[in-house]
């Protein structure tokens, strides 16, 4: 197939390299990409927030399917434009794109569909979140309404904290205060045509800046898969996947597309399992990321058929996608400064020194080469992705290659996957 990606990030580059791991050579193009992408694709100098130019190129190169990694182009209404050329899209359109633009439709959607969530009072002014505060009590959950790349959202006891948070975010919209919810947290992918859905294999990651879940919240510090303990729980893994396909991803995909906005594409369900059963915390229209990085590695079927089955409306005709039992863990190297201020333009040493680990490969997050020199461009830099036959396997491989890479000031955490480290 040709395909185009869009996105420049680990979850891109992990994406192009499921597809470059096929048995079958695809022609891939990315856009914007990175310098790790740029190895595995070729880069085409496009805006990948631009309806009409992604339409364009799509059609100048003939291309079978395109793939939308960022929320970014979901919302600016890029897949719309392609379906209306007949161009197969794997991604939803704006209307739908909104359970993730705007934090107050997904509540609605869960709402009409019956899907299990914690209460949430949306709020315009500090006065109505002060309000909403003091009705839902402590610890306080605060998030921003629309799209804050993975970061507008606080979870504090200090009221005085969730307001400031609160007034960053309300120049740009409402803001949600939302009930606290306790317990493991769960990210779990589905495959939609719009009509069915298909599970992917469930991951954790890892949101807090430092290790024991310290620090501010980020877009994320790492993750693994699979999640051994979810067996003690619910019997088995296949036995919670189930039952988030029936509880959860059915009902809102149906839901969709009663309301005419049908979801075509990847649906991202955060989850919490608190002592009253699985609730949702958040929706996303698109790949996890850290999430992605440690899915992918596991997919035994080929990815690119999925996606287009998915894009085509056919996942009628592919069964349910299978993964080995193999452990994978993903560790984000960060920039000095994140998620604040992080400082760019430094130079990364090392990177092929920490590929070259068994087991080991890098999803680039941020980077670009600068006649030659490998520079961070960004806050999360580079994704060091370790598969072993165990987690203890697949973390020693991790830290090895992250101690290889050198970044003046980077910082990562120590602890991913630590709890499933086997004794």
């Amino acid at each position: 197939m040709r395909i185009l990606v869009l996105g420049s990030g680990a979850r891109e580059h992990a994406i192009v390299l499921a597809l470059r791991g096929e048995d079958v050579a695809h022609e891939i193009f990315a856009a914007p990409g990175n310098a790790g992408i740029a190895r595995d694709a070729e880069i085409v100098a496009l805006d990948a927030n631009d309806p009409v130019a992604v339409t364009a190129f799509a059609n100048e190169r003939h291309v079978d399917i395109v793939v939308i990694g960022p929320e970014a182009p979901l919302v600016a209404g890029v897949a719309d434009a392609l379906r209306e050329r007949g161009i197969p899209v794997f991604g939803p359109g704006r209307a739908a794109a909104q359970l993730e633009g705007s934090k107050t439709f997904a509540k609605r959607i869960m709402d009409a569909a019956g899907v299990p969530t914690g209460r949430a009072v949306r709020a315009a002014t500090l006065a109505e979140v002060e309000n909403a505060l003091d009705e839902l009590g402590a610890p306080h959950v605060v998030k921003a309404d629309g799209l804050a790349a993975g970061k507008g959202v606080i979870v504090t006891s200090d009221r005085e904290a969730a307001l400031a948070h609160a007034a960053e975010y309300l120049p740009s919209g409402a803001v949600l205060v939302e009930e606290f919810l306790s317990g493991p947290e769960v990210s779990l992918f589905f495959l939609s045509d719009g009509d069915r859905v298909l599970p992917l294999s469930p991951a954790q990651d890892f949101k807090r800046l430092g290790d024991g879940d310290t620090g501010p919240n980020t877009g994320g510090m790492g993750a693994y898969s699979p999640l051994p303990w979810l067996a003690e729980r619910f019997g088995s893994e296949e036995a919670f996947v189930d039952l988030v396909t029936r509880d959860v991803a059915e009902p809102v995909i149906r839901q969709l597309d009663a309301e005419g906005t049908p979801f075509i594409g990847l649906l991202y369900a955060g989850l919490i399992l608190t002592d009253a059963g699985v609730k949702v915390i958040e929706f996303n229209a698109r790949f996890g990321d850290p999430e992605t990085q440690v899915v992918l590695p596991r997919l035994v079927d080929p990815l690119s058929q999925l996606l287009l089955s998915a894009a085509s409306g056919h996942l009628e005709d592919e069964r349910r996608p299978v993964f080995s039992d193999r452990a994978a863990v993903t560790v984000v190297l960060a920039s000095e400064g994140y998620p604040a201020t992080p400082q760019t333009g430094r130079e990364i040493t090392g990177a092929d020194a920490a590929a070259s680990v068994d087991g080991v490969h890098l999803a680039h997050a941020a980077t670009a080469d600068d006649d030659g020199a490998l520079v961070a461009t960004g806050g999360r830099v580079l994704n060091v992705v370790a598969v072993g036959d165990t987690f203890r396997e697949a973390r020693r491989r991790a830290y090895q290659a992250i101690d290889a890479i050198g970044l003046d000031g980077g910082q990562h955490r120590t602890d991913i996957a630590a709890a499933v480290d086997e004794g």
